[in-house]
């Protein structure tokens, strides 16, 4: 990729400018944990529903910081419209897709050649695979609205824990958005910092794979007895079938669930290998690798290969698609109120704070202050981009004096910051919670903890490999 096309990509994903911190450093300090206060209190002692309890502790901690009333509101719609905008629109796609794979026995056919083929045993790893395999080219939330139907469904045939399958597979997602481009948070942080873009991909790799190993299959083990969740009861297949009822082939199912997968990395390849020109070809990649489009081309294909394949006729496919939202629409305005919740915290200005404090640091080594400052953005702001971004704005002066290896493992420490601790501020946190079934306290201990793990121990990866490449310049 040229270096041009690296900084158009990084003014393409880059957040509108910095707001102006509404308060001083420790009124913004209180206020966020405030906001976090009365959202917990209020849906854990008051048994509040999550959505109205973001709404009300986002007002608490936008009022609180010293935002205007109107603003703290506006701040929450802006926050809640582009969420809605972005994941709603994959989330409803997703389900959609979701019930017809399982409707049509599309899920069934994929389900029972895994655990077939894999076996009981080794079904953690091979969800972990999954994943990461998924996540390549994929957001974190259009790979896990893909995969929901299917880690539900290996859930109930292999009688194995939920979490035993779930969290696996969410680490491979989780790594690979946070560690390896083609996404967009490394590669916005390579342009900014001027990274060699094919390095950075073979570190990222190098760090994903223990990262998820020890995140995914690993920690469900212990996850499993911290959280003895049960089986959503989410795309379960229409009851009064016979078992006979045609089903779609396994290559048709798969091709179905790799369609998006494959469209949207053909993308990321077009973005990546092009220059800033855009011919004819790029232009139509760039339009069928769009998230909601390669997720809306997944549904009308599904129609063709999981519909007729599976014998449903229009009538079916008309019943399955009906009762595939009602279901979500709880999942929707959480998820919603959560990008609201971030969006008031990022207006008042906190990240600002937090990132002055980091720039003021001295004596600590490079990688691990890169990955301190974007830990810092992202507990606060609740968005793994606003951290990344502003972290590499922050970072830019250190990387005069490092050798281009170090540049590319100041990359990933800031991706691997990025990820941590994503709790009631994430939109993601509500996302896995609402899909999952499982409560606040149980989302801690599982979705929360494999993000600390998978910060933590891709950072200790990148501190590795730094061991490797030479000294911190």
């Amino acid at each position: 990729m040229t270096s041009a096309t690296l900084t158009h990509l990084a003014a393409a994903a880059a957040p509108a400018p910095a707001p102006h911190p509404t308060g001083s450093e420790g009124q913004l300090i209180i206020a966020a944990l405030a906001g976090i206060a009365v959202i917990v209190v209020l849906i854990i002692w008051l048994k509040l529903h999550p959505f109205l309890s973001l709404l009300l502790g986002s007002l608490v901690a936008g009022l609180a910081a010293g935002m205007a009333a109107d603003a703290a509101v506006g701040s929450f719609i802006t926050g809640f419209g582009a969420t809605m905008g972005s994941v709603g629109i994959l989330v409803a796609l997703g389900a959609m897709y979701g019930k017809l794979l399982a409707d049509s026995g599309g899920a069934d056919r994929i389900v029972d050649t895994l655990v077939s083929r894999t076996g009981v045993r080794f079904l953690p790893w091979t969800m972990g695979a999954v994943g990461a395999i998924i996540g390549l080219p994929m957001f974190f939330e259009v790979g896990l609205v893909l995969l929901i139907p299917v880690i539900i469904l290996v859930t109930r045939r292999s009688g194995l824990p939920l979490m035993r399958i779930a969290l696996p597979a969410i680490a491979g997602l989780s790594a690979m958005h946070g560690l390896v481009p083609p996404h967009p948070g490394p590669l916005v942080a390579i342009a900014a910092l001027g990274a060699n873009l094919g390095l950075t991909l073979a570190f990222g790799v190098l760090v994903a794979i223990p990262t998820i190993a020890i995140a995914g299959p690993l920690f469900s083990n212990l996850a499993a007895k911290w959280v003895p969740a049960g089986v959503p009861d989410l795309f379960v297949p229409d009851e009064g079938e016979d078992g006979s009822r045609k089903r779609p082939s396994f290559g048709a199912a798969l091709f179905s669930i790799l369609l998006p997968v494959v469209l949207m990395l053909g993308k990321a390849v077009a973005d990546i290998a092009s220059p800033t020109a855009a011919p004819a070809w790029k232009v139509v990649l760039d339009f069928v690798g769009t998230p909601v489009i390669a997720l809306t081309v997944a549904v009308l294909a599904g129609i063709l290969l999981l519909g007729l394949g599976g014998g449903m006729d229009r009538k079916a496919l008309q019943t399955t698609f009906g009762a595939s939202l009602p279901p979500i629409a709880g999942i929707l305005l959480i998820v919603g109120a959560g990008g609201g919740f971030k969006q008031v915290l990022v207006d008042t200005g906190i990240g600002q704070v937090i990132a002055g404090w980091a720039t003021g640091a001295s004596g600590i080594l490079v990688l691990l202050l890169a990955w301190t400052v974007a830990a810092l953005i992202r507990v606060a702001t609740g968005s793994a981009t606003v951290a990344t971004v502003t972290a590499a704005g922050i970072l830019l002066p250190l990387t005069a004096h490092l050798s281009t290896p170090m540049v590319s493992l100041m990359v990933l420490a800031i991706g691997a910051g990025s990820v941590f601790l994503s709790h009631v501020n994430d939109a993601g946190f509500w996302l896995v919670k609402e899909y999952l079934g499982l409560t606040i306290p149980q989302t801690l201990k599982s979705w929360t903890v494999l993000e600390c793990l998978v910060s933590l121990v891709g950072l200790a990866g990148v501190l590795v490999l730094s061991l490797f490449v030479g000294g911190l310049g």
